[in-house]
């Protein structure tokens, strides 16, 4: 802990305060996302994430970040792959592009976090307009098209100090270059695996999303096959998989043996969908946001899916991070229970807040003990059993 900062010893809020929390964000937070949703989603996004990478640099401001959003509770605390985890929900990949606020997600209360996706090279993204909200179905529709400053400036991003009261893994999301054709994507990775593995605890090979042209055709087991080789030989990290809730069901399975032949450490499930079919949006305004990957609850069902497949296929033998459309504690505690050592947050995050995340992680915690449960790895995969 730096000079400044305020001494945390103890994370945990009363009952109370944590009632008084809950009640000030539920009044709040909806106030402020309104005001927020005034601005263009992206102008908001940057503004944000500005302020987020200050509060988490400042000292005091983030001693008093950890106290209202973090928890420090041992029921929930697991080992995955070799790495500990404070927390089970974590920052889903896309949020923090440029590893400029890794030192703030411990502090905002989440269990770990994804930077990126970082590509081999750096690169704009897709022409704006690019970022579209559905508040309807507290959704957004992306096609960003990876825009980060490439590998080599994320590198020295991710290798500043983290100080502070809470300090939680990284892991280091990586894609394809768009400029960089399909048959030189293995060197493309090689490079960002080589440069951000050693800085980061665990490295996600993406090659889900689908506002890169190309990238989801190497899901492919034969195109995914030598990336993830090349991956696994260049980094002493644990390397997992991002794959596309849009998979059919034996490309699931396909992806999930090749993890277990390879020596995959995890799978990340799901991505964004280009799906948009049970919307409460109107047609007409959906259709005007264009292309790109739907996230948020409308991809809940299709994720959890997957999840429960991979844990039948996979489980215990490749770790499952469960992402996609999560809001809830009781959707949160089942995927818990369908086999998912991790979850993540994104869009329930912007939708709900930091409080929010402290309530999961709450919520969690007690349905654990309500359980009979002594720890949260315990339940990992409870109702398959």
């Amino acid at each position: 802990m730096r000079s400044g900062d305020r001494p945390v010893p103890d994370l945990a809020l009363t009952t109370k305060a944590l009632t008084m929390l809950s009640t000030l964000n539920r009044i709040l937070y909806p106030l402020v996302l309104k005001v927020m949703f005034l601005l263009d989603p992206e102008r908001i996004h940057a503004i944000t994430a500005q302020v987020i990478r200050r509060c988490g640099y400042a000292p005091g401001v983030r001693s008093l970040m950890a106290k209202l959003f973090a928890t420090d509770d041992p029921i929930l605390r697991n080992e995955v792959f070799g790495v500990s985890f404070p927390a089970p929900i974590g920052l889903a990949a896309g949020f923090d592009k440029n590893a400029s606020s890794v030192n703030a997600w411990g502090q905002m209360g989440f269990g770990f976090a994804e930077i990126g996706t970082i590509t081999g090279q750096a690169q704009p993204g897709n022409p704006a307009p690019r970022l579209f909200r559905l508040p309807a179905d507290r959704a957004l529709i992306n096609r960003m098209g990876f825009n980060n400053p490439g590998a080599d400036t994320a590198a020295r991003a991710l290798a500043q100090p983290r100080p502070g009261p809470v300090r939680v893994p990284i892991g280091a999301n990586i894609g394809k270059t768009k400029v960089v054709p399909v048959e030189d994507a293995v060197d493309d990775y090689r490079h960002s695996a080589r440069t951000l593995g050693p800085l980061a605890d665990f490295v996600v090979v993406n090659v889900s999303s689908p506002n890169t042209p190309g990238l989801r055709d190497l899901q492919a087991v034969d195109s995914l096959r030598p990336i993830l080789a090349t991956v696994l030989d260049v980094v002493d990290k644990p390397v997992l998989v991002k794959i596309a809730p849009d998979l059919s069901d034996e490309d699931v399975d396909a992806v999930a043996d090749l993890a277990v032949e390879l020596g995959v450490a995890g799978i990340v499930a799901t991505n964004t969908t280009i799906r948009r079919d049970s919307l409460v949006t109107p047609r007409a305004e959906v259709e005007a946001c264009g292309a790109g990957g739907l996230s948020g609850p409308p991809v809940a069902d299709r994720s959890l899916e997957v999840l429960r497949r991979l844990y039948r296929r996979v489980g215990g033998r490749v770790a499952l991070v469960s992402v996609g459309g999560i809001e809830t504690v009781d959707q949160a505690w089942e995927r818990i229970c369908a086999g998912a050592d991790l979850l993540q947050m994104y869009t329930g995050f912007i939708y709900g807040g930091p409080v929010r995340l402290r309530e999961l992680h709450e919520g969690i915690a007690a349905r654990l003990r309500a359980g009979g449960y002594s720890s949260i790895r315990e339940a990992v995969g409870s109702a398959a059993q």
